[in-house]
């Protein structure tokens, strides 16, 4: 299983599911982090933690723990 954290800078990849329970599962998703939607990684801060990523023509900060709850392909 490939998640957003796995992702590398430059890369656009497509959300295939959700994993994670009830609030942070929503906050990703009030995020516009939806299945089916496209992600690309535009880069990571200096100690890697958060990841900044484009999703519906915003751009969005993601730590760690959250990207990795987010299944890609």
């Amino acid at each position: 299983m490939k998640t957003l954290r796995d992702v590398k800078v430059g890369e656009s990849v497509k959300v295939v599911k959700l994993h994670g329970e009830g609030a942070v599962k929503r906050r990703i998703m009030d995020m516009g982090i939806t299945k089916g939607v496209e992600v690309y990684v535009r880069k990571l801060a200096p100690l890697g933690d958060p990841i900044e990523v484009n999703v519906r023509n915003y751009e969005l900060s993601i730590r760690k723990a959250d990207a990795e709850m987010i299944e890609v392909e």
